[in-house]
């Protein structure tokens, strides 16, 4: 059987052991490629082991790119992320709905950069006015999206990181 194609005929995006992050979900390792029926449909399947909760998800090979799961960012940028966070917030939309709904599409699109002031803008909002429920649970949520990235990035456990992170925001 050839795992190289996608149902769709396209080349898969990832290999085994590739890196990855999946917006919501957090950084992965891709630990299989498996073909599975459903619905009378053949189908691939990334079989990926989330780093928070050692939770395995199956994503459709054909539905990366839907999902906007990519590579985890390279080691790098680690400078780019951490000069984020340590530097000024920026402004936030003062309607809470609003709000939640800008960092909500910010959390689903996944991008490093913006979960990382995210993170950086609600945590000084918590210190400071203290935030909703909601926001607080957001910002919990938030914050083990970025962690979770920059451990598998830097190859050092979640607490270790996450005191890092948190201690870099002024």
């Amino acid at each position: 059987m050839d795992l190289s194609k996608n149902p769709i005929g396209g080349e898969i995006m990832f290999n085994i052991g590739d890196m990855i992050y999946y917006p919501r979900h957090g950084a992965g390792i891709i630990e299989g490629i498996e073909e599975k029926e459903v619905l009378g449909e053949k189908c691939k399947y990334y079989v990926i082991r989330i780093a928070l909760g050692d939770m395995k998800v199956m994503v459709p090979i054909s539905k990366t790119e839907f999902h906007g799961i990519r590579n985890i960012t390279s080691r790098d940028r680690i400078d780019d992320i951490y000069n984020i966070l340590s530097g000024e917030t920026s402004c936030m939309c003062k309607s809470w709905s609003k709000r939640y709904r800008e960092n909500e599409a910010i959390i689903r699109r996944g991008d490093v950069f913006e979960i990382s002031e995210l993170v950086k803008n609600l945590t000084v909002a918590d210190r400071g006015k203290k935030l909703s429920t909601g926001e607080k649970r957001m910002l919990e949520n938030v914050r083990q999206l970025l962690v979770s990235e920059l451990m598998l990035m830097l190859d050092e456990p979640y607490e270790k990181i996450e005191k890092k992170v948190l201690g870099i925001i002024k």
